[in-house]
């Protein structure tokens, strides 16, 4: 029997995860993660480039951790935990550090999209090196694959473009990791700028939906989500609002867009919006539930986080050893 590939996908806990952290990833991962070596994680080390309360993000870190556990992801079969109980990620990111070039990093669109509005004299050195850090996050764990939008397809080239670098000077040290791209439901839409990815940022937050809504809260940011000028649903020209929510209803429900689109149209918003609702109610609902089920008992998800941590650790250490003896530097156990 082959040995089962790595998969490897992560999370920042800036706050409860959302729809379409849901629909475009967690999900996916549930269905995967008994077919590869899997591990799953908050990378809370990635989250200090963003100002926040040290409480609030405490906060996050349970709540992350509760959501996994409530949308299907499990111990058994994946790895779990929490990114800075690993000390590897830092010492790992330290030498590819030293293996990357500035214009590389320069180059990130992210960054370059990020220091644009704000100015690089706003910018901090841990934003800048960020992709660094997530390159030691994959390659730490001698990853295949890692399952991304569209969006951090970059970030997995850079992480590619330096384990070959070290491969080349050093022998085979790491796996060349591969992106996994999702298609459907890959990129779920913010319902008040259906042309920007919904996300934990956005500054109208009746745009995104999280996990931890109420059903009222839910039908209310549903229905009022931006659609077009029509009256009504047009399959052959949707705007960008109206295929969005066709995205939503037909992920959950494993169907095709298009499809969706068909069976609505020519009827009402009000009745394709109240439809979307309940879709994502039904979702939604069960999960919520599950979550505040973790939530309730505080110690039973930190002993979770310390399990996977000491799995995860592990795994790194090994590929640290490995990393210093290739570069000569004297391992001490």
């Amino acid at each position: 029997m082959a040995e089962l590939k790595t998969m490897l996908s992560a999370i920042q806990p800036t706050n409860v995860p959302h729809l379409g952290n849901y629909l475009g990833a967690l999900n996916n991962w549930v269905r995967m993660q008994s077919e590869y070596r899997s591990y799953f994680f908050a990378v809370d080390l990635h989250a200090l480039t963003i100002a926040q309360d040290p409480k609030l993000r405490e906060e996050h870190l349970y709540n992350v951790m509760a959501y996994y556990l409530a949308c299907g992801l499990s111990p058994d079969n994946s790895t779990l935990f929490v990114q800075s109980h690993v000390s590897e990620h830092c010492e790992l990111a330290w030498v590819l550090n030293c293996f990357t070039q500035v214009g590389e990093l320069n180059r990130m669109t992210q960054f370059k999209d990020k220091s644009s509005k704000g100015g690089s004299d706003g910018i901090n050195a841990g934003l800048f090196t960020y992709p660094v850090l997530m390159a030691s996050d994959i390659l730490l764990y001698d990853t295949h694959v890692v399952p991304v939008g569209e969006d951090q397809k970059q970030h997995i080239e850079l992480a590619r473009n330096i384990a070959t670098r070290f491969n080349n000077k050093f022998g085979k040290v790491f796996v060349v990791p591969e992106p996994m791209i999702q298609s459907t439901g890959a990129r779920i839409m913010d319902l008040q700028e259906p042309d920007s990815k919904m996300s934990k940022s956005s500054l109208h937050q009746n745009g995104v939906i999280y996990l931890s809504d109420t059903d009222k809260q839910i039908l209310k940011k549903l229905r009022s989500a931006v659609t077009d000028s029509r009256s009504g649903v047009d399959p052959e020209s949707p705007g960008s609002g109206v295929r969005n929510l066709a995205e939503i209803i037909a992920k959950i429900e494993d169907r095709e867009v298009d499809e969706v689109l068909d069976e609505f149209s020519g009827q009402g918003y009000g009745v394709f919006k109240n439809t979307a609702a309940e879709r994502v109610i039904s979702l939604i609902a069960p999960i919520r539930a599950k979550a505040q089920d973790y939530l309730n008992d505080r110690s039973e998800l930190k002993r979770l986080m310390g399990c996977g941590a000491k799995k995860a650790r592990s795994k790194a250490h090994n590929v640290m050893v490995r990393v210093k003896e290739a570069l000569g530097l004297l391992v001490i156990d």
